[in-house]
């Protein structure tokens, strides 16, 4: 049976389909002792290593929730003195399912299985994030309106889908997203003249943070995993790359543009 270079270590629990083509191209992925190429096919009984390392496929499905703290970078590069692998220490290769910022705290999901990483990160499939957010001074009516409403993350180009938001105190807010562009929250609250001082993820899908300590990690239930499974179903496992939701050059799009400077320029406030 062959299988695709990408799929073969994103199911052997090396890294996604996505860094797995990047590792490809950098050179650090090799098949039979020779340098493998995007697009390559295993089979069985050929050697696959990754940096020097044989990899072998990992039977058993890992998927854990962890409750990542401020300060741990979502990276399995070692390079990076706080990635989240040496962190945790798990005695399996895991990775995470999408990314956390620097900055932020709450939920990270870190698994085994490429498939799921791809499903439930790719946009497209609509799939549920929630987070509880604190910023610098009140939430205003006005402000709420406006993150829900779509907001123009000129710096990326995009405007981002209307979402679900919620207040939960003077200074607090629930915000569920389906889309997760860098630094989504906090420049979409940067956009109305917003800062955002404390950030924590508090579900993926069906799966929620709870009441799991700072720094901590547990197995994803059984019952979680089949209702995980359920909401997959129909989701499209193709590899997020970047560019997949179509840029928005609508005229309202172009108009905040013009109107627009960057972070360290004026925002503009609409409350």
């Amino acid at each position: 049976m062959e299988i695709r270079i990408n799929k073969f270590l994103s199911e052997a629990g090396v890294c996604s389909r996505r860094e797995a083509d990047r590792q490809i191209l950098a050179g650090n992925v090799t098949i039979d002792n020779m340098l493998a190429k995007t697009g390559d096919k295993v089979c069985d009984g050929q050697v696959v290593c990754y940096c020097g390392n044989p990899v072998v496929q990992e039977d058993e499905k890992i998927l854990l929730a962890f409750h990542k703290p401020a300060g741990i970078v979502c990276t399995t590069q070692k390079r990076e003195k706080n990635n989240v692998i040496d962190y945790i220490g798990y005695p399996k290769r895991i990775y995470p399912v999408g990314r956390l910022d620097k900055d932020s705290e709450g939920l990270l999901l870190l698994t085994n299985n490429g498939d799921i990483v791809n499903k439930m990160m790719r946009s497209g499939n609509m799939h549920e994030k929630e987070y509880i957010v604190t910023v610098n001074r009140q939430v205003t009516d006005s402000f709420l309106r406006g993150l829900a409403g779509g907001v123009p993350l000129v710096e990326l180009g995009v405007t981002t889908r209307k979402c679900s938001v919620k207040r939960t105190g003077k200074n607090e807010f629930k915000i569920i997203l389906t889309q997760g562009y860098n630094r989504q929250i906090r420049r979409m609250c940067e956009y109305f003249g917003y800062r955002v001082k404390k950030l924590v993820r508090v579900r993926i899908m069906n799966i929620e943070l709870g009441d799991l300590g700072t720094g901590t990690y547990r197995e994803v239930t059984g019952a979680e995993y089949q209702k995980l499974m359920q909401l997959l179903l129909d989701s499209s496992n193709a590899p997020v790359r970047a560019g997949d939701e179509k840029r928005n050059d609508s005229p309202e799009n172009k108009r905040q543009k013009a109107g627009y400077k960057n972070r360290n320029g004026r925002k503009k406030r609409t409350d």
